[in-house]
């Protein structure tokens, strides 16, 4: 695949789950793809070498977003590889944290907005001197954003912040030919989602899906790479529910 040849993408958080399905995904169809990772160095380090392995381009870089400059200091290095152009992001990287409302500590709620939602919006600000007409921003939404599933609500109000930023973010920067979307997954077999490896966690996730398996990363990657390609050029300001029918 080659629908991407030639194209210089970003993807944060992509040292494991679906932001390594992600950028295995765009490698695979052609782009250099920058792998962003916070501290887990070794499994950034392995997505390279899969995807050089397998014929494509790749690095790996170190950034903590949760710090308050985190996401100008992650826009400096993606410009000093890249150079004047990038044409995809996919602003995956995340936390998450579950409990009670009465539970939920104030440090805690930082922490989730900070990585989720202030990271993200920064990294586009700073990012968009090399974002040039035809180029693509994806991020990274949730089935808790429109859904009430456990006790998520400090960290679904992150994802609601996003698919209101997918709005903002598309209008403002349509004029430059910018697209901006999101991807909601609902549970994914990933280890931010460990409970759905026991097996009430497993009955639960296919109780509330239409499609009756439990979705992995590369469900989510491969939508990812469709909407950084121009297959998808008639698509922005949408958030696309990749949760296999999740809470119809």
């Amino acid at each position: 695949m080659t629908k991407l040849s030639g194209k210089n993408a970003l993807v944060t958080g992509a040292s494991r789950g679906i932001g390594r399905a992600s950028a295995i995904a765009l490698a695979k169809a052609g782009a250099f793809v920058v792998v962003h990772y916070s501290s887990a160095k070794a499994e950034a380090d392995n997505v390279v070498a899969d995807i050089i392995a397998a014929g494509g381009r790749a690095t790996a870089i170190a950034t903590d977003l949760s710090a308050p400059d985190g996401a100008h200091v992650l826009a400096k290095q993606v410009r000093a590889i890249v150079g004047d152009r990038l044409d995809i992001v996919f602003a995956n990287a995340g936390v998450a944290s579950a409990g009670p409302i009465e539970e939920t500590k104030v440090d805690d709620f930082d922490r989730l907005f900070a990585v989720n939602v202030r990271a993200p919006y920064f990294l586009v600000q700073q990012l968009l001197p090399i974002l040039g007409s035809g180029s693509s921003i994806i991020l990274n939404s949730s089935l808790a954003a429109r859904a009430a599933v456990g006790e998520l609500s400090a960290y679904a109000a992150t994802k609601g912040a996003i698919s209101t930023l997918v709005t903002h973010f598309a209008s403002a920067l349509g004029e430059r030919g910018i697209r901006v979307n999101a991807v909601a997954p609902g549970v994914v077999d990933t280890d931010m989602s460990s409970f759905v490896k026991t097996e009430g966690g497993r009955d639960f996730t296919l109780s509330i899906q239409a499609l009756k398996r439990i979705a992995q990363p590369d469900d989510i990657g491969d939508v990812v790479a469709f909407l950084a390609s121009d297959e998808a050029r008639w698509i922005t300001g949408d958030v696309v529910q990749v949760g296999g029918g999740s809470k119809l």
